[in-house]
């Protein structure tokens, strides 16, 4: 009688921890660092940079990465069968402080697409330089 008092607590507390490492699991697939994206920018030569902001912005205070492809977040539903030739490669997406390449990063997804968000954006990754 005792140990089924314990039982279902202890299920409880095992599922619980099992869903909460899967949470995070996927919360790091999503996203890249500015560091981390310049680790793979040094290591993979296919690495695509998806840049969701505005033109203007590119030449703005923030600047752009050399090569990135620009499609503004606001047309890229419109505009993602010129991304179809990069399918299989990794993209990363930027913006300027990581929250619009957040909603770029789940439309790729949805497309099946290799996309990850860059976390900090622009300003993240200027710091670095």
């Amino acid at each position: 009688m005792n140990r089924q008092k314990y039982f279902l607590p202890l299920l409880f507390l095992i599922l619980i921890t099992l869903f909460s490492c899967n949470v995070a699991q996927e919360k790091d697939n999503f996203n890249l660092t500015a560091e981390e994206l310049i680790t793979v920018m040094k290591s993979d030569s296919d690495l695509i940079i998806l840049d969701v902001r505005t033109p203007p912005e590119l030449v703005g205070q923030h600047g752009q990465i050399k090569g990135v492809i620009n499609i503004p977040v606001q047309v890229l539903e419109t505009r993602i069968n010129e991304l179809d030739k990069f399918k299989d490669k990794n993209i990363a997406v930027i913006c300027r402080s990581g929250n619009r390449s957040v909603n770029g990063t789940k439309i790729l997804l949805q497309n099946g697409f290799k996309a990850k968000n860059v976390i900090g954006g622009m300003k993240a990754y200027n710091k670095l330089k």
